[in-house]
């Protein structure tokens, strides 16, 4: 390599070395700042929207779990409710079949038809007025009963849960027509169980608050024995389905956490900092800094020797 005066070669080639030392130094200290491997998209185009697509899938999953959660506590109130039903016409059962017994005075059966008159209103008071997050599950807000009113009650394609991030992940649950079949005017519902609940579907309380006698003899007692059978057989069939439907929403929430958790690592291997290897990085670039600075200043004295040849 030849002296030279207007070039020096040496200090070039030291100085471009530095500003690549201290181009990937900064990087380093940049990823060890942030605890992010890709800070721009010019650390890493490709990984970029791979990472922005799975981070896109793992917070869909993430409300999607949200929204599990908040499915069953809708499915558990509605369910409870009916477990009430339940046991109020179990208990209305047994007033009937008792009032069925010859044993019983008209005083014992006017005894028995009061309270059985009471746990009707319950009835309504329930089906009327359970509410989950201030919407009725099963009756209009007027309180009218109706297999075309209320959450569950509606005659279009059900209830739709969003239990995943995409379009399709939907679950949808129908119950109207066995909903119908309970308070409705269809044959063997509330509004039509004899004389119970004459006119539940219409007006529910007009046909209670007056006061029935649905058992106060013994033939009524047991026209009601049968038909309340069946209104226990038609809640049973609900609390199935929306039983079975809690179970399905527990095992997807579980699925779903189980995709999160994997997406989350898949993303985290692609955005997030090496530290021992950027640690590394770091040290063997600030090491080659400083020894192209001191070649720098060495190479800067390269032109002074040019002058010792013209002494």
């Amino acid at each position: 390599m030849a002296l030279s005066i207007h070039t020096n070669h040496s200090a070039l080639t030291t100085n471009t070395s530095l500003n690549k030392f201290n181009s990937s130094l900064a990087t380093n200290q940049q990823r060890l700042g942030t605890g992010l491997r890709i800070n721009s998209a010019a650390d890493d185009a490709a990984g970029l929207q791979i990472a922005t697509r799975l981070n896109a899938q793992s917070r869909g999953m993430a409300v999607a779990m949200r929204n599990v959660g908040d499915s069953v506590s809708l499915l558990q109130t509605a369910e409870g409710a009916f477990s009430e039903m339940t046991d109020i016409v179990q208990r209305m059962k047994d007033l009937a079949t008792q009032s069925a017994n010859g044993t019983n005075s008209q005083s014992d059966r006017d005894a028995l038809q009061g309270e059985y008159d009471e746990l009707a209103k319950e009835l309504v008071n329930i089906v009327s007025n359970t509410a989950y997050a201030g919407e009725k599950l099963f009756a209009s807000n007027a309180g009218v009963i109706d297999g075309a009113a209320g959450k569950f009650g509606s005659t279009a394609a059900g209830v739709s849960f969003q239990i995943g991030s995409s379009t399709a992940e939907k679950m949808t649950l129908d119950v109207s027509a066995k909903l119908g079949t309970l308070v409705g005017a269809a044959a063997g519902g509330l509004g039509d169980v004899s004389t119970v609940f004459t006119a539940l579907a219409a007006d529910a309380a007009a046909d209670v608050t007056a006061g029935g006698a649905e058992i106060k003899t013994a033939a009524g007692a047991n026209a009601e024995i049968d038909s309340l059978s069946g209104v226990l057989d038609t809640i049973g069939g609900l609390r199935a389905k929306f039983g079975a439907t809690i179970n399905r929403l527990n095992h997807t929430s579980n699925n779903l956490a189980n995709m999160k958790d994997n997406t989350e690592m898949a993303k985290g291997r692609i955005m997030d900092a090496d530290f021992a290897m950027e640690s590394a990085a770091m040290s063997k670039n600030s090491m080659l800094m400083q020894s192209g600075i001191s070649m720098l200043k060495q190479a800067g004295q390269m032109p002074g020797m040019v002058m010792s040849l013209l002494g």
